[in-house]
């Protein structure tokens, strides 16, 4: 061990001056050889590693690691002055000198769960470069967190962590040890015990932290929704504590809440289906969703793609056309939504398809406001409806995550016309033609945006009309197929307007 970790650690982890020591979270393990700990956690165990963040400093070291046992401590170093500073208002407490007189910097809260997202991010991730095989391996592994805030005590912090299988120490603070007639405090040693993958364990804790503390040191909107499905929807649709995990995640916000649920619950299959529906009736006479679909595999054909991205698949109607082209040698349905990826596995009937045809598709949840390495490397994406049911400033996102880090090299994009709704004899004057769409573009507006998005990421793009074409207010659908410039796309021949179903 180098002199800095000594001296980190006499300075702040073995400070007996107080029972509240610092934010600190240790990662045990006793798997063969424990020091493969540091490859999964991708820090090295001699070294002690420091990182800067907003509201102060993260360590990074091990204070044991041999071949028997390893320990990793992750320990925030918060900046009193500036977390007053940055997060004025922020912390809500009775009293007017609550934000200099709080327990902020000496529990795990979420900022230990940002610290684990920045700082564990692969691991997180579940991902190893040098040991990829032992981040998918369950290895016995123990979390322990020095200072927890459990608003709702032991039996909740067990509610919590029990039913995804720890095993559960807690110790209890008094609320001062000189007088025990003042009662316990909210807060504990927290020591879990299990079996897993490391991300399965990185996981929970990025989740269930700020949970039990009900409380975040950021504003929380509709990213979060993304955040926690990212993280949770492989556990959290059956976790007895669900509504109360989302509620509290989400700090209580009801259409947050609501819009969360809905995605978890296995109850609420035939709401997701009937959302799915709603656009459908309104374009029915006009039978434009299958023709958006035809069209768009038509354009990907010509582009010589054999591996596609079906971004936001939705029930898989399009992942179904797909798979009938011998063509495409890979196909991948992502959608943030759990259900609508079980849905489209039993439409497809994936369960009962040939093993080579197996081998050709899979599905990945996913926020496609957050880079997914996962996503890199494929020949065309086809984004079909699905821009308008984003927030109109996770946009940047977006757009970041499809044209600079997944990058394919075709992008089909298509998205309603708003001018050509007052076509719709059954829908009325100005609403949106689903009740999740967050906006509907005009020609131009859209042009707009997929002009600017082609300069800023490298891409060419050219615009179509898709469905019957009124000389005022153009067609119901427009599309953008953006083809990467830095790529050959000689061989990329695009149908004529008319073929896309133009009168």
């Amino acid at each position: 061990m180098n002199a800095d970790t000594k001296q980190l650690i006499l300075n702040l982890y073995l400070d007996q001056s107080t029972q509240f020591i610092v934010m600190l979270l240790t990662i045990t393990t006793t798997y063969s050889p424990a020091t493969d700990l540091g490859y999964l956690l991708h820090k090295h165990p001699e070294r002690l590693q420091t990182f800067d963040l907003a509201f102060g400093q993260v360590h990074v070291f091990y204070p044991e690691a041999n071949t028997e046992k390893c320990t990793a401590a992750l320990l925030l170093d918060v900046d009193s002055v500036g977390l007053v500073r940055r997060y004025r208002g922020q912390i809500r407490e009775n009293f007017a000198l609550a934000e200099y007189v709080n327990d902020r910097p000496y529990v795990a809260s979420s900022f230990m769960s940002v610290a684990i997202a920045r700082v564990f991010n692969s691991a997180l991730s579940g991902k190893s470069k040098e040991r990829p095989e032992l981040a998918e391996t369950p290895i016995p592994l123990s979390a322990k967190l020095s200072t927890l805030p459990c608003r709702g005590g032991e039996k909740f912090l067990r509610r919590l962590f029990e039913p995804l299988g720890y095993s559960v120490e807690a110790k209890r603070y008094a609320l001062d040890p000189q007088y025990p007639d003042w009662g316990e405090s909210r807060y504990f040693t927290v020591t879990l015990d299990k079996i897993c993958c490391l991300s399965e364990l990185l996981t929970h804790l990025y989740v269930l932290i700020p949970v039990l503390d009900d409380e975040k040191h950021y504003w929380v909107d509709q990213a979060e929704i993304e955040k926690l499905l990212k993280h949770g929807s492989d556990w959290l649709s059956e976790h007895p504590e669900q509504e109360s995990i989302v509620n509290r995640y989400l700090k209580y916000q009801r259409r947050l809440t609501r819009q969360a649920l809905s995605q978890l619950r296995e109850t609420d299959v035939e709401d997701v289906e009937e959302q799915m529906q709603e656009e459908a009736q309104i374009e029915e006479r006009l039978g434009l969703h299958e023709i958006r679909l035809t069209k768009a595999i038509e354009v990907i054909k010509q582009s010589g793609a054999k591996r596609v991205l079906d971004l936001g698949c939705g029930e898989g109607k399009l992942l179904r056309k797909l798979m009938a082209e011998k063509q495409f040698e890979e196909i991948v349905g992502v959608d943030v939504s759990h259900q609508s990826l079980k849905i489209a596995q039993q439409r497809l009937h994936f369960d009962r398809l040939p093993d080579k045809q197996k081998e050709r598709i899979k599905f990945l949840q996913g926020s496609l406001c957050y880079r997914d390495s996962r996503l890199e490397g494929y020949d065309a994406a086809a984004v079909i409806e699905v821009i308008e049911h984003l927030d109109a400033p996770r946009l940047w996102a977006f757009e970041s995550v499809l044209f600079e880090s997944a990058c394919p090299q075709t992008v089909v994009l298509t998205t309603p016309n708003v001018e050509y709704n007052v076509k719709f004899e059954n829908l009325p004057v100005g609403q949106f033609r689903h009740k999740d769409h967050r906006f509907e573009w005009t020609r131009t507006e859209f042009q707009s945006w997929a002009s600017d998005v082609s300069k800023r990421f490298g891409y060419a793009v050219m615009f179509y009309p898709i469905g019957p074409t009124d000389e005022v207010v153009g067609s119901p659908t427009q599309m953008a197929v953006f083809t990467c410039e830095s790529e050959d796309k000689s061989g990329l021949k695009i149908p004529s307007t008319r073929e896309f179903g133009e009168n």
